[in-house]
């Protein structure tokens, strides 16, 4: 059977497809609906079934995508030249498949073969040479890159940045920094390297600011010195290369000066010593003093005869009498050769014209047991005397009297402690003795 083997109702119901061809499998035609075999001598055409199925009324193969148009069969083949939704190649044969409808967009914007004229530089291209030609292009129009505000093709550009731009980088030819050029101006007025001239006018050339306070000092020969013995008293002034021929023309003078100069330091070194001597001292009354390396200072006693240790000086009480203690570790007087002798003497003090004289308060003399307190109980040896006041060194001191006046022998016990005495107990440990003196003042005196 030909196409009269077909159902005429079932071909009117088929609006999305064309009508099917016959096919062949194995050599034998089959019929496309019940699968049977045909034989294909006795298939014929039957021209007017076939326009009535041409003209059965059809909808687009693509109305699920959006298409409205419908129409006879025969009208579909020409429909499609002109459906929005017909899925077409690129004109340009760019490889790219897609609808009708999307068409314009991609052969304006996407399509990599697409022809593209630049707006600046009036050369044409296809889309993918145009898109790595934009940003390069010489002829755009763009800004400064370093934000000075100026506008121009971008074939100045280069030109621009380097010698023209108010804003671009410049190293300062003298110290090398990097400075935007509209400042650079301003740094040279404080660049540490930038040369100027010495204000002596001495000649030296391209002298670095920062180096120039060195120059006038060190080198600069017209700077103004004054005479390195400006401290001895020396006021003279001069250009640095003709100090020389004043130190010359002047030793004498100078020598004079310097020796001046010594003379008021050492008066200086004298009193500070006085002072400093004076904040050291106890002020209640109470010296414990130390006699370190006992035994080498018994020795130099025992070669040297009456050899007398000082200790440092102390007061009764705060403005009071000025004391100190002295030793002779071999002896003096009786106990020479046998005995610890310590006596104590009255020096001139900062206070004795507010004092009463003589000296009369009660004073004690005791060498410490260094043993452990935990251990025993310590036995100091004491003694204890009252001044007399008639003897003359408890009489107001005179200013010129000093420690090492043999005149000024203290009061006190050429027999304290006898040599073999000492050996027992602790009042030698670690090689040294303490000696304590202490004044007792009533406390109205202390008041």
């Amino acid at each position: 059977m030909a196409l009269t083997h077909l159902d005429l109702k079932r071909a009117a119901e088929c609006t999305s497809v064309a009508p099917q061809k016959l096919h062949r499998g194995e050599g034998v035609f089959k019929c496309p609906e019940d699968q049977l075999p045909l034989d294909y001598a006795k298939i014929y055409p039957d021209p007017e079934l076939e326009q009535q199925i041409l003209a059965l009324p059809i909808r687009c193969i693509h109305s699920e995508e959006g298409c409205r148009w419908t129409g006879q069969m025969k009208q579909l083949q020409g429909h499609f030249s002109t459906c929005a939704f017909n899925v077409i190649p690129c004109p340009n044969r760019c490889s790219v498949k897609l609808t009708r409808r999307d068409l314009p967009d991609h052969l304006q914007h996407d399509c990599p073969k697409r022809k593209v004229k630049c707006e600046f530089c009036g050369s044409e291209f296809t889309g993918e040479a145009y898109e790595n030609h934009q940003g390069v292009c010489p002829q755009e129009s763009v800004y400064c890159e370093n934000k000075c505000g100026a506008r121009m093709m971008r074939r100045l550009l280069s030109q621009h940045s380097m010698a023209e731009c108010p804003k671009r980088t410049q190293p300062c030819k003298y110290c090398g920094k990097e400075f935007v050029f509209d400042t650079i101006q301003n740094h040279q007025y404080h660049c540490p390297r930038f040369p100027v001239q010495c204000p002596n006018q001495c000649g030296t050339p391209n002298i670095a600011r920062e180096d120039l306070a060195n120059h006038m000092k060190d080198n600069c020969g017209s700077a103004l010195v004054l005479c390195p013995f400006k401290d001895a008293g020396c006021k003279h002034r001069c250009p640095k290369l003709a100090i020389g021929r004043h130190l010359e023309d002047t030793t004498k003078s100078h020598l004079t000066m310097m020796c001046n100069l010594v003379g008021r330091q050492r008066q200086e070194i004298l009193e500070l010593r006085r002072e400093m001597e004076e904040l050291s001292v106890s002020h209640d009354g109470v010296l414990i003093w130390k006699l370190s390396d006992y035994s080498r200072k018994l020795q130099e006693a025992k070669l040297r005869s009456n050899h007398e240790f000082f200790s440092p000086p102390f007061y009764t009480h705060r403005y009071g009498y000025k004391l100190q203690v002295s030793a002779f570790l071999n002896g003096n007087g009786s106990g020479e050769g046998s005995h610890l002798s310590v006596y104590i003497r009255v020096l001139p003090g900062e206070y004795d014209n507010l004092l009463e004289w003589p000296f009369s308060y009660k004073v004690t003399f005791s060498i410490l047991d260094q043993s452990d307190p935990s251990l025993s109980k310590p036995q100091h040896i004491t003694e204890t005397f009252n001044p007399d006041p008639n003897w003359k060194n408890f009489q107001k001191p005179c200013s010129s009297r000093n420690s090492l006046d043999e005149s000024t022998l203290g009061f006190g016990y050429p027999k304290f402690i006898s040599h073999e005495e000492i050996k027992k107990r602790n009042y030698i440990r670690d090689n040294c003795i303490f000696i304590k003196a202490s004044i007792e003042i009533p406390q109205k005196i202390m008041g």
